[in-house]
């Protein structure tokens, strides 16, 4: 922006350009950023922040996250995995002894899990992990659960 376009040029010839002679503008008076929080600037924090200071739960030294990694998928999403003519072929003629493989492991998941439906087509599903109710409805629908390392 032009400086002839700037909110000061009115204010040129007044001594304290509208900021005051007493309490004056000077550079960051409350602090920097999200300095006082505890002190001058507690109200607020505690109105709009509640629950910003503090700690909760336990310590844990030495986080491995990869302990912890485990990708799940739902019922409903295990048919995406495989190409769509394959759906198509299994329930044209659903047969058990020729029932499709769909090996989740193999596309970086770990853990099935049982929300959605699964179409009446028998499928063998393997994975390192699956819940109480994921393995009823692939067993309910004429599949198998397999379980690999």
């Amino acid at each position: 922006m032009p400086t002839r376009l700037h909110k000061n040029r009115k204010k040129r010839g007044h001594v304290s350009a509208g900021h005051g002679r007493v309490g004056k503008h000077r550079s960051h008076p409350g602090g920097r950023g999200k300095a006082g929080g505890l002190h001058h600037h507690r109200i607020l924090m505690d109105k709009f922040h509640p629950g910003y200071f503090g700690k909760v739960g336990m310590r844990q030294f030495h986080v491995l996250k990869n302990r912890s990694f485990k990708p799940t998928i739902n019922l409903d999403k295990l048919w995406t995995l495989v190409p769509k003519e394959t759906l198509e072929a299994a329930m044209a003629k659903p047969d058990e002894k020729n029932a499709t493989v769909i090996d989740v492991t193999q596309h970086g998941v770990h853990k099935v899990l049982g929300k959605g439906v699964l179409p009446k087509v028998p499928v063998v599903v393997k994975a390192k992990e699956f819940t109480k109710l994921a393995e009823r409805k692939i067993k309910a629908a004429g599949g198998a659960c397999l379980l690999t390392c």
